[in-house]
C-alpha cells in the first residue's frame, strides 16, 4: 500500500485525483496505475483500470487469476467490473468512498455479489487514513 500512496502522490503531481494502484502476483509487483483520466481524455484510465492494463501487458494476459489489488481509495463501480473480468482474487483499498465505493460503501459488488461468475474478496482500511487525508488535502486545495 506504501507504493500505491506514492503512486497516489504522482497523480496529484500531475492535476489528477489522488489515487493509486498496485498489482501483485505471489511476491512481485506486476502492474501499477495512478489516475489520469484528466491527462489522458480518458473517463476509464482510473488508478485501478491503469494497473490491470500494466499488468495485463506484463503478463500477456487479461486474466489475472490469484492476484492482489492495492488501491488507496474504494473502487468505483466501474473498476469493480473490471477487477471481477480480470479475476482478481482480492482487492485491499484504503479510503473508502462513501460516494461512489463498489466494496460495500455505496454499492455492493466487491465482494458480496454472487451473481458474477468470479467472486473477488475485498477489505478496506489498510492506511486509510494517510490515503483519506492526501484526498481532502487535494480537494481542499481545489476550492480554494
Amino acid at each position: 500500500m506504501q507504493r500505491a500512496l506514492e503512486l497516489a502522490r504522482h497523480a496529484e503531481e500531475q492535476g489528477e485525483v489522488p489515487v493509486g494502484a498496485v498489482l501483485v502476483l505471489g511476491d512481485e509487483i506486476v502492474g501499477e496505475g495512478w489516475n489520469q483520466p484528466i491527462g489522458r481524455h480518458d473517463p476509464s484510465a482510473h488508478a485501478e483500470i491503469m494497473a490491470l492494463r500494466d499488468a495485463g501487458q506484463r503478463q500477456q494476459n487479461y486474466r489475472l487469476p490469484g492476484a492482489t489489488l492495492y488501491v488507496t481509495l474504494e473502487p468505483c463501480p466501474m473498476c469493480a467490473g473490471a477487477i471481477v473480468h480480470a479475476r482478481i482474487g482480492k482487492v485491499v483499498y484504503a479510503a473508502s468512498d462513501p460516494r461512489s465505493g463498489a466494496a460495500g460503501s455505496v454499492f455492493d459488488l466487491l465482494p458480496s455479489d454472487r451473481r458474477f461468475n468470479h467472486v473477488t474478496e475485498a477489505e478496506g482500511g489498510l492506511l486509510a487514513e494517510e490515503s483519506a487525508q492526501l484526498l481532502r488535502q487535494f480537494f481542499r486545495a481545489r476550492r480554494r
